[in-house]
């Protein structure tokens, strides 16, 4: 058919007769697709409890029920000591100056002039549970990033332990060395690690902290997450004296939707 052939209707009712038919044929083709509801991000406990699954499938002979009261001690201990661990939200962000993975000074004031920081405290390269947190943290780094947000990562271990993880993990995020405890001071998250947890950590475990810390360092930070907003302002805090509980992405990513706009 050519186009000089092709007529158009003109009276009301073959309109409307057209019109109905195109409606009906909309519900005919079925349903329209869901619109998008955002990035979607890792579910970090999700994976801990799989993780956890998995290790007791496959059974842990290194520690005795012994070893197991020694640590369950020491985390009492720890929870007695900080029973309230972490800053508070509307608390100002101490601001510091960290060492990076390659030895480079980071401040966190640099950081907030680009945007707001996500700010997560972790043990080391040697706990799973950081590590699975870190990973989910690197998935989730382009939905923070959509709201102007960087990712700063602060545990006691020296630099050459967190290049070791930059380069096997490939993260692309700062990772930082509180190599004189201040930070986590500031933050309200340091403890000693109490005797008992040293000596199961190390007979049973094969784990010196002092090899990724230093000489004498038996120190640790309580697990915690913060989103500070461009002011220096903490608008959401996380911080579990239990290891195995972390901030979810999703959690972050809220918060860092609720920050006003610049």
């Amino acid at each position: 058919m050519s186009l000089a052939a092709v007529t158009l209707p003109t009276d009301r009712g073959t309109i409307m007769q057209r019109s109905v038919l195109w409606v009906l044929g909309l519900f005919l083709l079925g349903p329209f697709p869901a619109a998008a509801e955002g990035p979607q991000l890792p579910d970090l406990s999700d994976r801990i409890e799989a993780f956890q699954e998995q290790r007791a499938a496959e059974g842990d002979s290194k520690l005795s029920p012994a070893d197991r009261k020694a640590l369950d001690r020491a985390m009492a201990q720890v929870r007695a000591e900080l029973p309230d661990p972490g800053l508070a939200v509307g608390d100002e962000a101490p601001e510091f100056t960290l060492p990076n993975a390659f030895g480079e000074p980071v401040s966190l004031a640099d950081q907030l002039a680009q945007g707001p920081v996500v700010l997560t405290f972790y043990r080391g390269a040697w706990c799973p549970y950081c590590n699975l947190e870190l990973k989910a943290l690197q998935e989730s780094l382009s939905a923070f990033r959509d709201h102007g947000a960087s990712v700063l990562a602060v545990s006691p271990q020296k630099p050459g332990k967190s290049l070791e993880q930059v380069r096997e993990d490939g993260f692309s995020f700062e990772i930082l060395s509180d190599l004189d405890n201040r930070v986590m001071k500031g933050y309200r998250l340091f403890f000693r690690v109490p005797e008992g947890m040293v000596r199961v950590y190390r007979e049973k475990l094969g784990l010196d902290l002092a090899d990724y810390n230093g000489d004498g360092r038996y120190v640790l930070p309580v697990p915690a997450t913060f989103v500070i907003d461009r002011e220096g302002v903490i608008r959401a805090a996380f911080a579990k004296v239990d290891y195995n509980k972390r901030m979810e992405p999703a959690a972050i990513l809220e918060a860092l939707r609720q920050l006003p706009k610049p």
